[in-house]
This record gives C-alpha cells, sequence and structure tokens, in this order.
C-alpha cells in the first residue's frame, strides 16, 4: 500500500532543537529507503516539511517505521498520513457505451 506522509512540527518545538539531531534523522531515512519503506522524499517548496510516499502493509507500519525517526522519538515532529489508492478513472475510458 502507498502512504502520503506529511510532517508537522510538534507544538513548542524549538527550532535549535532539530539540530543535534539531523545526521541521526537523514541516516535513518536512508536506511528506511534502502529498507523499501521509503520511496520517495521529498521538503515542501513553500515550507520546511517534509513528505514521504511510503510502501508500508498499512497505516501502522507506516506509523511504525516513522516512530523511528530520532526527530519523532524527540518528539519534535509527527506525521499525518493518507492511505493512497490507485486512480480507477482509466478504467472508464475502456468501457463501452
Amino acid at each position: 500500500m502507498k502512504i502520503l506522509a506529511i510532517e508537522k512540527e510538534t507544538l513548542g518545538a524549538a527550532g535549535n532543537a532539530f539540530a543535534p539531531h539531523l545526521r541521526a534523522e537523514a541516516f535513518r531515512a536512508l536506511e528506511l529507503y534502502l529498507d523499501g519503506v521509503i520511496r520517495e522524499l521529498y521538503f515542501r517548496a513553500d515550507q520546511k516539511a517534509a513528505v514521504l510516499i511510503l510502501e508500508c502493509e498499512s497505516v501502522g507500519a507506516a506509523e511504525k517505521a516513522l516512530a523511528t525517526l530520532p526527530l519523532v522519538q524527540r518528539g519534535l515532529i509527527a506525521f499525518d498520513y493518507i492511505p493512497l489508492a490507485p486512480y480507477p478513472g482509466f478504467k472508464r475510458l475502456l468501457e463501452r457505451e
């Protein structure tokens, strides 16, 4: 299942609290990428927030995987999870009227 995960900072997270953990965060994100959990990883162009496309069996599995990120473990960020399904509209193009 593909899952869209959108980062959100937690309330009260100070900007300087992130810096000591960014290298470890990148390492863990790379591990999740190499494991096939993170398929795509972006930053929003309009604000500092990560947007991830994950491949997991469920939203729960996605939550469990991203809970291993150092910034999540320290309560600095969280994610909104959106399960995705294939677009069904193209099938209508093949149906006969």
